[in-house]
């Protein structure tokens, strides 16, 4: 699988508020996630990660606990998943994950990037299939061998396992990923994740050509313009 899960990453928007859109994205994020599965970090491995990952993100603390003492409220916003698929600039497979509270309006609004850009929304699944759903943990470490024997003495379905440059790697199924943190939490001491996701990584990449290339990234920053997309997966190589 090798660095694709780094492709979201790459295509983060430029737009000279962008900071203000990753605070805002990641403030819903926690506060979903909080809600759903409790305030307690020890008790809601995935709302650790997240905050973990927006402090690596620099979100001011007071925008993490704000998103925190909303979740304990109870009310507040309802807020759904939405996900959208379909083929972008250059034939291009792309999916769109959204948090809404007015699904109507967060699908016409995907939908106008897809078709401003000369792009093609599609069904549930008509790309979906051609990516994985996987849980992603990166930490730093080198004996590969006890990372993979503590993951299979939990029963985690390991997908891959890489070490690289100081870093192990793990890949699982999506919906491994609670067993799968807590079985290298409990084995490593003091464990730090350079990279604790959930993501689609495409199972095969391609190339565009420079003219789609530049109508892909109008593309990436209008639907990062939204303020109900999360997070945007695509099998384009950037390199």
């Amino acid at each position: 699988m090798g660095r694709a899960y780094q492709n979201r990453k790459e295509s983060m928007a430029k737009t000279s508020d962008a900071n203000a859109k990753i605070y805002s994205k990641y403030s819903r994020e926690i506060y979903v996630c909080a809600k759903s599965g409790g305030v307690e970090l020890e008790g809601n491995l995935a709302l650790r990660g997240l905050i973990e990952r927006a402090k690596k993100d620099q979100v001011p603390s007071h925008v993490i606990e704000k998103a925190l003492d909303k979740a304990k409220g109870g009310g507040g916003e309802d807020f759904a998943v939405a996900r959208y698929e379909g083929y972008g600039p250059g034939n291009c497979m792309v999916i769109v994950d959204c948090l809404t509270d007015n699904p109507n309006r967060t699908f016409g609004d995907v939908r106008v990037c897809f078709t401003k850009t000369h792009s093609k929304i599609g069904t549930q699944g008509s790309v979906s299939h051609m990516f994985d759903h996987s849980a992603i943990l990166v930490f730093k470490g080198d004996d590969e061998e006890a990372a993979l024997d503590a993951l299979m003495s939990a029963d985690v379905d390991v997908t891959d396992i890489e070490n690289e440059e100081g870093n192990i790697t793990v890949f699982a199924p999506h919906n491994e990923y609670f067993k799968a943190k807590k079985a290298l939490m409990d084995t490593f001491t003091d464990i730090e994740f350079e990279v604790d996701e959930i993501q689609f990584i495409p199972q095969v990449t391609t190339q565009i050509d420079e003219e789609d290339k530049e109508m892909f990234e109008k593309f990436i920053d209008m639907l990062n313009d939204l303020d109900d997309v999360q997070n945007i997966y695509h099998n384009v190589d950037l390199v």
